[in-house]
């Protein structure tokens, strides 16, 4: 009785929140789920809605179809600033905010930083974005990494992006950029006065921001994103997961899945066990629906 107790308190704190960070299909990479099935399975979860993350494509479209036939959930549409939307380009992420976009993401892939932290530790189980990456850099079309710095200044065309986030109110996400870029790039958004500023997946290998660090941005206005894939594909511990969030502390931090790999668990599945694992390991139920609910809930609805 006692475990299906504290299963229920779990499947609540799922009750009304958000995962602002889904790979869902059609995409270019195989995914575990589309759209649809992601509907489906949101609301059988009691989860209020989720973040479309393509790296290839803007998914406002695809979000809008999804609420037509889902109309009691919310699909959030993104852009990725990758090459295939041309980079650090000022009229895609126009036109993505004036078809709905909501979550502007820094390059992922593409970011020079990730270029250099993958040709310096090439993993020996390669991440499925690596392997298309592989393939076009062996066909000569990859052009090289992304950097929003230009003689340690922001570049003019991220100036503008800026602006146009903080016309429409959306959501910057800092993506793969190296240390030395997100704090320009979150120092330069709090002086634009944008409002909800994301530090993506903080502990993820190539970013590696140190807890202080963490903290540093969070004090600056920003949260910090905690992904369950980032421990649950052992690129960093479930401990130092634990210790990062005690440390920046729940009110800047919101949970993550960064789920949709086909070998995968389901994204609603993750984030429970997410739940799960914090509940077991110290955190109070408030803690948690405050990152699962109150703060993704500020950043999607406000």
């Amino acid at each position: 009785m006692e475990s299906e107790c504290e299963n229920m308190e779990e499947l609540d704190l799922l009750n009304g929140a958000y995962d602002l960070h889904v790979h869902t299909g059609p995409d270019v990479l195989a995914r575990k789920l589309d759209d649809l099935d992601m509907a489906e399975r949101i609301k059988k979860a009691g989860m209020k809605g989720y973040g479309i993350k393509s790296h290839y494509f803007c998914t406002a479209e695809r979000a809008k179809l999804v609420n037509k036939a889902h109309p009691e959930i919310k699909a959030i549409g993104a852009i990725s600033l990758n090459h295939s939307v041309g980079g650090l380009n000022p009229m895609a992420v126009e036109m993505a905010a004036r078809d709905g976009a909501k979550i502007v993401w820094m390059p992922t892939f593409d970011a020079a930083n990730e270029h250099a932290h993958f040709e310096k530790f090439k993993p020996e189980k390669l991440p499925y974005w690596a392997k298309l990456f592989l393939e076009m850099k062996e066909q000569g079309k990859m052009p090289d990494g992304i950097t929003i710095l230009e003689d340690s200044s922001l570049k003019k065309s991220v100036l503008e992006i800026l602006d146009i986030i903080a016309h429409y109110n959306m959501i910057l996400a800092t993506a793969h950029l190296s240390k030395q870029e997100i704090f320009a790039l979150v120092r330069e958004a709090v002086n634009r006065n944008i409002k909800k500023i994301v530090v993506t997946h903080p502990n993820f290998p190539s970013v590696h921001l140190s807890k202080e660090e963490q903290k540093q941005l969070a004090e600056l206005g920003a949260y910090m994103e905690y992904c369950f894939t980032t421990p649950h594909s052992k690129k960093t511990t479930w401990e130092e997961v634990y210790e990062q969030i005690r440390y920046v502390g729940p009110e800047r931090s919101i949970l993550s899945t960064d789920l949709g790999q086909p070998d995968g668990p389901f994204p609603e599945e993750g984030l429970l066990t997410f739940v799960t694992n914090l509940l077991k390991n110290g955190f109070k139920a408030e803690e948690v629906r405050r990152m699962t609910i109150e703060n993704t809930g500020y950043l999607a609805e406000s």
